[in-house]
């Protein structure tokens, strides 16, 4: 059964140049009615009845909304998805979004961890990728958070950025480790279509850094991680033990998980769902008290075990072979023996006590790694 939740706020103040999430600009959107038919939708699940234990609330900028509006949607939340004990409940913030009204809001209403979209500590870097705030309004928010009691608090940094050098990126991940925060995420950029940098691309405008400097920009971070005592627990993530994302690991560890909101997807009772993405398509089925999905796809064993693997494997544990063996009754050194074969051949996955890993230079690449164990045959 799905014990944990993603919530999707599609709502924005200002588009980034690299975000290609289903979003829209805050301005003259019917954000009370999207909140109303985001409750009926949560009012449609099934009740969990030890409660969820990770709830996260993305978009978008979930803190794009006003106190009223955001109060509205913690209670609906509360009302709807009751927490098991020591649950993880995340809210996405932006900094200079979370004034210290809207943090106590989220603090009484019961939300554990803030994940706040940084990117940089470079403001030239910062403009450049189409954000609208300043290192400086990172640190205020910051130190209002902990003010406000929160302690699980984890930043989002982007490397590989326009003209961005291997020191830069450095510079950046040193300043977010002083700040001494439990929970780091660090992401290369990746150019999306329908984005501004997409087209910026396609027209030869967009000084990206080498791949090469981008592989030393990635090494540069795990190591700078390392000497600040956080361990690589997945290909981008870094926390202090105890502080994990407790749900991209719902992910991760191919886990059923509920998505509320438009354009969110879920995989609950086996089934691969995305909802309409565009706000109009979304809310029409909910009044009618429809699921306002666009996609379902029942999953076979065979894409199950593929997804194990793929998804697995970039935790930095890796997947256990006697845990794999005990859901799906197969041994999966046998099951994908030609990519067990061929990844090992090239130093890419290792396997060492009952665990299928990633090795250090897998991790450069992984998606290579991964797609080799989409066999696509039925057994």
């Amino acid at each position: 059964m799905a014990n944990a939740a993603y919530i999707h706020i599609p709502f924005c103040h200002h588009i980034c140049h690299y975000c290609d999430f289903n979003k829209v600009f805050m301005k003259n959107q019917p954000v009370e009615q999207y909140l109303k038919c985001l409750d009926k939708e949560m009012k449609m699940a099934k009740r969990v009845p030890d409660g969820y234990t990770s709830i996260f609330v993305g978009g978008g900028t979930p803190t794009s909304l006003n106190e009223k509006q955001l109060y509205s949607l913690v209670q609906f939340i509360s009302n709807r998805l009751p927490l098991a004990e020591s649950a993880e409940y995340t809210f996405e913030a932006n900094p200079g979004d979370l004034s210290p009204e809207k943090m106590r809001i989220l603090k009484d209403g019961g939300v554990n961890r803030l994940s706040i979209g940084v990117q940089s500590f470079n403001d030239e870097h910062l403009k450049k990728i189409g954000r609208t705030h300043t290192k400086e309004d990172v640190l205020q928010t910051v130190r209002d958070a902990e003010k406000a009691g929160f302690s699980n608090i984890s930043i989002d940094l982007i490397y590989g950025l326009p003209q961005q050098t291997v020191e830069d990126a450095v510079d950046t991940v040193k300043q977010a480790l002083a700040l001494e925060l439990p929970h780091y995420s660090a992401y290369s950029l990746i150019i999306e279509p329908k984005t501004v940098f997409y087209n910026l691309m396609a027209k030869g405008k967009l000084p990206l850094p080498k791949e090469e400097s981008e592989a030393d920009m990635y090494e540069a971070v795990m190591s700078e991680m390392e000497l600040s005592g956080l361990q690589q627990y997945e290909i981008s993530n870094f926390a202090l033990p105890g502080f994990e994302s407790r749900h991209n690991l719902t992910y991760w560890n191919n886990e059923e998980y509920y998505g509320f909101g438009a354009g969110a997807h879920g995989y609950v009772s086996g089934v691969r769902y995305a909802n309409y993405g565009p706000l109009k398509k979304y809310m029409e089925p909910i009044e009618r008290g429809e699921w306002p999905r666009i996609t379902e796809h029942k999953t076979t064993k065979q894409e199950q075990m593929e997804e194990e693997m793929f998804l697995g494997l970039r935790k930095i544990e890796g997947v256990s072979i006697s845990g794999f063996k005990e859901k799906y009754n197969e041994n999966p050194l046998e099951l994908f023996k030609e990519a067990v074969q061929m990844m090992g051949n090239r130093k890419l996955i290792k396997v060492e006590n009952d665990f299928i890993r990633l090795t250090h230079a897998g991790k450069f690449l992984g998606n290579e790694v991964f797609q080799s164990f989409l066999i696509q045959t039925e057994i």
